[in-house]
């Protein structure tokens, strides 16, 4: 190669550099292995308790959503938790939770339809607000299940259930929020 060619080649190698490195700062989005993609300016977040407005629920049920969404925002983003006002703000409430027979098997003794299974179902109304882009705010319901034997009673399985739920529901809003998913 002639002096002149590797100093066109140095020159325009040099100004590739510079042309990714001016690029790539303008437009900045953080990723995360958990799929979030928040932008750099958003640093905290206030969640809101979800009251229980579902008659039939357990009464620890709105605590134990609210403490398990905020779990997923602290250990899945950078986030910092506030009470109120952060650059995202997350609120809402419980609105439905019935159990309803699944999987009909056939007719007892007494004529009766029998269900192999049982489902709880779930509902949570949420509120997002995202006070650096107005544009991902919205109001939507969100709504899981799982399933139980007919053999067991909701009171032996209530509390595995609502894990089971609460991580669905809770990943589907972050997946809503932050995912863009």
């Amino acid at each position: 190669m002639s002096t002149i060619s590797k100093n066109k080649f140095r020159f325009l190698l040099t100004l590739l550099c510079l042309c990714v490195s001016v690029f790539s700062n303008s437009c900045k989005v953080n990723y995360s292995f958990t799929g979030a993609s928040i932008s750099p300016d958003v640093k905290t977040i206030s969640i809101q308790y979800f009251q229980n407005f579902a008659p039939l629920a357990k009464p620890s049920v709105g605590q134990l959503f609210t403490e398990s969404l905020k779990d997923v925002y602290l250990s899945q983003t950078n986030l910092k938790l506030i009470n109120k006002g952060g650059d995202l703000q997350i609120e809402g409430s419980i609105t439905n939770y019935v159990t309803t027979p699944v999987a009909i098997q056939g007719t007892s003794a007494n004529g009766i339809n029998a269900a192999a299974s049982n489902r709880l179902t779930m509902t949570v109304n949420v509120k997002f607000v995202n006070l650096k882009d107005e544009r991902q705010n919205f109001e939507n319901t969100f709504s899981r299940f799982a399933d139980f034997p007919s053999t067991s009673s909701l009171a032996a399985e209530e509390d595995r259930l609502i894990n089971e739920i609460n991580t669905q529901l809770v990943q589907d809003i972050f997946n809503r929020t932050v995912a863009n998913w």
